[in-house]
């Protein structure tokens, strides 16, 4: 080997291992884009086990797939979608040779490796792609401060900024929400940082929204209501910066970046203990059950949807449906008495919707049980059935995002 060539090695391994340890690995920005992933595949979702662990079809054979995501992620892993994987090297401290990294939604990939999410804050503050952080400069990485560690120190002229990186993958049609689950970290990280703003640093939120099409973000408010006060009573102290990316189909990352719009005026509203929700139990055999003024009613085994409110202390009357009770009050507690507690997912709202979720419902269940939680109404019915899982069913979804998120649009 000649000299020349001896000192680009030597330097190519120096610039290496640079960009590793800035948490870039050299072929990310070779080509002026940021690839984080090589040697993607595409396989098969087929369940999800546990929280850190996906199993998954490919070439006939089934894998299990380690998923770093601790997010609930059920309306991205339906049953049959196309779930991204890469090979990881062989290591002892690894059950799994896979990672799931990215799945695909309405052909669009969705980027689902947290550990990354970091890595793409970091690229893009380098050049210059987030609104209010153009001038900033890298300091340091993990930033310790009391019982919690930040993700990145910046400065700016002389003036130190505290940032905090968290990624979306909740998604409607251009409405991004974040958490996907309760995180009392997180609030608690948004408190802290608010402190912080006192002393002089500014303090900064960064939201990596995965979703190109997004237009608004909002707290997610109806998972995690403590979670989106926090953020309402911090927002200001501590600045909240959304952004939408878009993955390519080669899983790089596009130079396009959006600032999201935060309709604050109706979060303070909307975020509140009260609204409507969808409780979901599953009768494992058909039954026959004495239900007050309906009578003796004829249930058939599957999974069951009552649609139900409160305009005050929705939290509450959500905890009362998954215990049994002694003392039945509603049509929906003689039918909790022989079926078992599946999900509740709320729906908070500063107006009475429950009708309209019930009317929705009724266009995508299977068969409902007439007047059932609708003597105060006019509605059909407020309970309706489905043969399978309607979590596992991407139409439910679709009913639970509009609901929950794009009835937003525009705000």
């Amino acid at each position: 080997m000649g000299g020349g060539a001896l000192f680009f090695e030597i330097w190519a391994r120096c610039v290496k291992k640079s960009l590793r340890n800035l948490g870039i690995v050299a072929r990310k920005v070779l080509d002026g884009k940021m690839h984080p992933f090589k040697h993607v595949i595409r396989a098969r979702f087929l369940k999800r086990p546990n929280r850190f662990l996906v199993q998954c079809q490919w070439r006939g054979r089934i894998l299990s797939v380690y998923l770093p995501n601790p997010g609930r992620l059920q309306e991205l892993l339906l049953p049959g979608c196309n779930i991204r994987l890469v090979r990881e090297e062989k290591s002892s401290t690894r059950k799994t040779r896979y990672t799931a990294v990215a799945v695909d939604r309405d052909g669009q990939p969705i980027m689902l490796h947290t550990h990354r999410t970091n890595d793409v804050a970091r690229y893009l503050l380098q050049e210059g792609k987030i609104p209010g952080l153009e001038q900033a400069r890298m300091v340091r990485s993990e930033i310790r401060v009391g019982r919690s560690r930040f993700d990145f120190l910046l400065e700016e002229g002389n003036k130190d900024i505290l940032l905090e990186v968290k990624s979306c993958t909740l998604v409607g049609e251009r409405v991004a929400m974040f958490p996907d689950a309760v995180t009392e970290r997180g609030a608690r990280h948004l408190r802290e940082l608010a402190m912080i703003s006192e002393e002089g640093i500014r303090a900064v939120f960064l939201l990596i929204v995965h979703w190109p099409f997004a237009k608004t973000f909002m707290p997610d408010f109806h998972t995690d209501l403590n979670f989106s006060r926090t953020l309402l009573n911090v927002r200001d102290r501590v600045e909240v910066i959304p952004v939408s990316v878009r993955w390519e189909e080669d899983l790089s990352l596009s130079p396009d970046v959006s600032l999201l719009n935060v309709p604050w005026d109706a979060i303070e509203e909307e975020a509140k203990d009260r609204g409507s929700y969808l409780l979901i139990l599953n009768l494992k055999r058909d039954r026959k059950i004495d239900v007050g003024k309906l009578g003796r009613v004829v249930f058939r085994k599957g999974f069951y949807i009552y649609v139900g409110s409160a305009m005050a202390n929705l939290t509450q009357r959500m905890s009362r449906h998954r215990h049994l009770r002694k003392r039945h009050h509603w049509h929906i507690d003689e039918l909790r008495a022989v079926a078992q507690f599946h999900s509740v997912l709320a729906i908070r709202s500063s107006e009475r919707i429950e009708c309209q979720v019930a009317k929705a419902m009724s266009e995508m269940a299977e068969w409902s049980v007439p007047r059932f939680g609708s003597t105060d109404c006019s509605c059909d019915s407020h309970l309706f059935g489905m043969s399978a899982d309607p979590l596992h069913s991407g139409n439910f979804h679709k009913l639970l995002q509009h609901f929950r998120m794009d009835r937003f649009q525009g705000k």
